[in-house]
């Protein structure tokens, strides 16, 4: 079976992307929220990726 990446219904704050990397990834969805607010804070960057990523990776089915 093939993994894929998707925005997750359960694991959500805002979009669910954190929540979806971190299923994809299999690893707590704290960690990658804590890593998301860290690059916001240091590089503005990921704003922009975030925003980007809410469009490009489909909901959870």
């Amino acid at each position: 079976m093939e993994k894929r990446l998707y925005r997750s219904k359960d694991q959500r704050m805002i979009w669910g992307i954190c929540g979806g990397l971190a299923q994809y990834f299999n690893i707590d969805p704290t960690i990658v929220r804590v890593i998301a607010v860290v690059t916001m804070i240091f590089g503005g960057w990921s704003i922009l990726a975030y925003i980007i990523l809410r469009f490009v990776i489909p909901l959870e089915p």
